[in-house]
């Protein structure tokens, strides 16, 4: 590859990229695209090359590149006041009114929102604040964590632990103390094929008890899930499991922290995936649709319960020790405060669920009966097709064979960028929410053609 290019050297001498190979970025070994712009679902790069964003950037551009009243909104509070901070009481006008309409928004006994900048700090600060909940309330070994694995929660040193994927742990020293997973529900990767539905949640409610049961229920403060497994493949909750679940939580007085920074505004033709599954969770995080990406933005929203004991805890030991420098950050929450009228406005919840359930259905009527392609699922506009060497013994690829890789480089030539999922074969979309019948069409015809040219 060549490298004389100014711009292209500077990017390898100086930019650490995430989730990047290193080595071979540096060296130029690797390609490097340098985007330019954006509109509706498509980005262009330097170059002039215009491509379908089929993965919304990381699932996060849900109401589409170059909204002219998201960039409007950020350049007036720029403005007017670029910051200031959110400690001892102090807001600005965009935070507070994007405060009430989260909480308006949120699952009714929801009672307050945390601004932080990520999904993977706000999870940090739901940690925190489960550990805080346990001491105020005088149980100091309520501490354990509960996650599964293939969940995704963040990339620090906590949520890297809650993290149940490989990759985000090797080498790293994690997953830290007082992190355990149990069983992801991911049916189709179940051990028993001869299992049903109904049998794999009893199985995962199974594995769920027993890890309670080795830790003591005692000393387990939360559990942590996705309402849909995101990175770890796209994989909606078998029918039943998070009833299953939720019962076995309450049972054992342990708190749900429903990780919905995927899921969270309108993703799954809801505004939250706990109202789409009925969770009732203690603590919900938030990120990625809260401001559309248009700016860095998180949040942790407590629940009612939880934040009486918040209260009492700086009642007795005076105010809260937690708080990043731009938290509730303006420029930030002028963003969010535009980007959820819009997606009020645009009629975009709607269209993710009736617009998604196009897209699934025309994908599985394209690749559904394809020899290699051994599922087909999703959950309003998420979308996965997981690819195997045989679908009757369902027998997978060597993982050395970089199956999704290459499928995902076939449609990237094919104008499309979709996502090769970790720990799998499996082309991930999440497209905008503004995804149109013919775009989806679109993605279809060229997923169609990248399958033929790899797998035939």
């Amino acid at each position: 590859m060549l490298t004389n290019d100014q711009l292209d050297r500077f990017d390898r001498e100086n930019f650490f990229h995430p989730s990047t190979h290193l080595a071979q970025h540096a060296r130029g070994e690797s390609a490097s695209r340098i985007v330019k712009t954006g509109k509706g679902v498509f980005i262009e790069d330097r170059d002039g090359k215009k491509l379908l964003d089929a993965f919304g950037g990381l699932y996060c551009v849900n109401v589409g590149y170059g909204q002219e009243s998201i960039i409007e909104a950020i350049a007036e509070q720029a403005k007017e006041l670029a910051y200031y901070h959110a400690y001892a009481g102090h807001g600005t006008e965009a935070a507070i009114n994007l405060a009430k309409m989260v909480i308006d928004r949120a699952p009714e006994h929801m009672s307050k929102v945390y601004f932080g900048l990520s999904g993977s700090d706000a999870n940090e600060t739901n940690i925190k604040l489960v550990w805080y909940y346990n001491n105020i309330l005088g149980r100091p070994e309520k501490k354990k964590i509960i996650s599964r694995w293939r969940g995704y929660h963040g990339s620090g040193l906590m949520t890297g632990s809650l993290t149940g994927l490989p990759g985000f742990q090797r080498k790293f020293d994690l997953p830290l103390e007082r992190v355990f997973h149990t069983e992801a529900p991911y049916y189709y990767r179940r051990k028993d094929l001869a299992m049903s539905e109904s049998d794999f949640v009893a199985y995962c409610v199974a594995e769920l008890e027993h890890r309670i049961e080795r830790e003591g229920a005692d000393t387990i403060a939360a559990f942590i899930g996705e309402p849909v497994l995101g990175t770890g493949g796209l994989v909606p909750p078998p029918e039943g499991y998070w009833e299953a679940i939720s019962a076995v939580l309450e049972k054992h007085d342990i708190l749900l922290i429903a990780d919905e920074v995927v899921t969270g505004f309108g993703r799954l033709g809801t505004m939250f995936g706990s109202a789409h599954f009925g969770l009732k969770p203690d603590l919900i995080t938030i990120a990625k649709g809260l401001t559309s990406a248009y700016a860095p933005l998180s949040g942790s929203i407590v629940s009612e319960k939880m934040w009486k004991v918040l209260e009492q805890g700086t009642d007795e030991n005076g105010p809260i020790g937690h708080g990043w420098t731009y938290s509730a950050h303006p420029i930030g929450a002028a963003a969010g405060v535009a980007n959820l009228k819009l997606i009020d406005e645009l009629g975009l919840v709607k269209n993710a669920g009736e617009t998604g359930a196009y897209f699934r259905a025309a994908m599985k009527d394209a690749l559904g009966d394809h020899v290699h392609v051994g599922d087909v699922r999703g959950e309003g506009m998420l979308l996965a097709v997981e690819f195997v060497k045989d679908r009757e013994s369902r027998t997978f690829f060597d993982p050395e064979e970089k199956i999704g890789y290459k499928l995902a480089a076939a449609l990237l030539s094919e104008g499309v960028i979709a996502r090769a999922m970790p720990e799998g074969d499996i082309l991930g979309y999440a497209p905008p929410l503004c995804l149109t019948r013919e775009e989806a069409d679109q993605i279809v015809a060229a997923t169609k053609k990248a399958v033929t040219t790899v797998l035939g």
